[in-house]
């Protein structure tokens, strides 16, 4: 009882608080990343609505794209998770906690991540395969291109 308080008033001190910076409900426009001349959603629209205007995405939302369309260096990448490396930085295959929820939900454990290099880029980049499983196994595998903001599966 006293944690679902708690949580209460932390949810409504978050939304009482939330808009009271300089330049109040327009940064959290920006941050969504909608620009603000764009139209308010509609109540009818939903909660899904509001997350597709807000770029961000639910477990059901996963587009597929085949390993065609991908960039060369993803193919490269999931040739190297295949094989069990190497890998070129130290923190491919590292656990990916799935935190914000964008994946399906699995066990902590179940999802490690790896780099798909970017040409021309002088570190890791932002672009990302995780997959789930046992290693060297491809079969359930996303991909990004905005460091872990949006997934999309990689089909066969």
């Amino acid at each position: 009882m006293k944690r679902a308080w708690a949580v209460s008033c932390i949810v409504a001190l978050s939304a009482i608080f939330g808009g009271c910076g300089k330049q109040g409900p327009q940064s959290a426009t920006e941050a969504s990343g909608a620009s603000a001349s764009s139209a308010p959603v509609q109540p009818a629209q939903g909660a899904s609505a509001a997350t597709a205007a807000s770029g961000a995405q639910g477990t059901g939302a996963l587009v597929t794209v085949t390993k065609a369309q991908l960039p060369a260096e993803a193919a490269e990448t999931l040739r190297l998770i295949k094989a069990g490396g190497p890998f070129p930085f130290s923190d491919d295959g590292v656990l990916f906690r799935n935190s914000a929820a964008l994946l399906p939900k699995h066990p902590r454990g179940y999802y490690h991540t790896y780099t798909v290099r970017t040409p021309g880029a002088t570190d890791r980049g932002q672009r990302r395969i995780v997959c789930g499983g046992p290693r060297r196994q491809t079969r359930e595998c996303y991909y990004t291109d905005d460091y872990y903001a949006s997934f999309k599966r990689i089909g066969e």
